[in-house]
C-alpha cells in the first residue's frame, strides 16, 4: 500500500519535522537529530511519534537511554519516506516558481489539515454500525490493531466513510486514561495495552506518558503524578489505555 495520502500532506505542510529523517539517519541519536534540525529533545520525540502513527510502518527505530539520551535509526519504510521527501523538495521549487500569486500558497495551506489532538493514528474502516442517530465506526490500525469510533451518521455521510476508506483518528492526550493492568476497563470503551516509554514530569500540572504500543505506533496521555504512583506506573511498566469512542475524531484526505 502506498504512503498515506495525509502523511504526504505533512512532508509538505511540515518539512523540519520529515527533515529530521535525514539527521537522524546522519547522526544515529535522538538527541543530536533535534540540535541539527533545530528542534528542542522533546519537539523531536513528538515528530517521530507522529511520523511513525501516521506512516504504515514505523520510520524510526530507537533505543530509549536516559534523559536526553538514547539512539536512533531509519527503518527501511523511513528511508523509503526520506528519498520520496528529497523528490518532494525538488517539486517543491517547481511549485514556489509556478504560484501565480503569493495568496495561491496561502490558500493550499487552509486547505491542509492541521490540529491540536496529540495523538494522530492512521487506520482504515473496516465496518460501520448504525445506531440510530450514530455510527459506530470500527477501524484497523498497523498490524491490525482494532479500536471503534462513534460519530452521527450525518458526519458518516459527509465523510463519505464506507469499508475500506483510510482515515486518521484524532484523540486528545486529556481523553485517555491509564489503568493498572489488572484494572477492568469500563464497558465498550477501547483499551489498548502498551508499554510506558517516557513519562515527562511538569513543574506544574500533569505528567506526560508516552506509551508504545505493540503494533509500533505510540499514544500520549496526561496523568497526574499520584496517580501514576498508586498504580505503580512507570517507564517499562505495562498499561492500559482506555477512551470512548465518542472521543475519537475523524479525518479524511480532501
Amino acid at each position: 500500500m502506498s504512503l498515506p495520502t495525509l502523511l504526504s500532506q505533512h512532508i509538505v505542510r511540515r518539512p523540519q519535522r520529515i527533515a529530521l529523517l535525514q539527521h537522524i539517519a546522519e547522526q544515529g541519536s535522538i538527541t543530536r537529530a533535534a540540535k541539527s534540525a533545530g528542534l528542542s529533545y522533546k519537539a523531536a520525540w513528538d515528530a517521530i511519534d507522529e511520523l511513525n502513527n501516521l506512516a504504515q510502518k514505523p520510520l524510526v527505530e530507537r533505543s530509549v537511554g536516559g534523559k536526553g539520551g538514547g539512539g536512533a535509526k531509519l527503518s527501511s519504510e523511513g528511508e523509503r519516506v526520506l528519498r520520496l521527501y528529497q523528490k518532494l523538495q525538488a517539486l517543491q521549487t517547481q511549485v514556489l516558481e509556478a504560484a501565480e500569486e503569493a495568496s495561491d500558497l496561502d490558500l493550499l495551506g487552509r486547505l491542509m489539515l492541521r490540529t491540536s489532538a496529540r495523538n494522530q493514528l492512521h487506520g482504515k474502516v473496516v465496518a460501520i454500525d448504525t445506531q440510530g442517530r450514530n455510527d459506530r465506526i470500527r477501524l484497523e490500525l498497523a498490524e491490525g490493531l482494532r479500536i471503534d469510533a462513534q460519530i452521527t451518521h450525518d458526519s458518516t455521510l459527509r465523510l463519505e466513510l464506507q469499508t475500506g476508506t483510510e482515515v486518521v483518528a484524532l484523540i486528545k492526550a486529556g481523553w485517555l486514561e491509564l489503568l493498572g493492568i489488572d484494572q477492568a476497563a469500563a464497558p465498550d470503551n477501547n483499551c489498548l495495552k502498551g508499554t510506558i516509554e517516557e513519562i515527562l514530569d511538569a513543574d506544574d500540572g500533569p505528567s506526560e506518558v508516552r506509551i508504545g504500543l505493540p503494533n509500533g505506533q505510540t499514544l500520549c496521555a496526561l496523568a497526574e503524578p499520584l496517580h501514576l504512583q498508586s498504580l505503580g506506573l512507570a517507564s517499562g511498566k505495562a498499561v492500559l489505555v482506555q477512551f470512548a469512542p465518542s472521543n475519537i475524531l475523524l479525518g479524511t484526505p480532501l
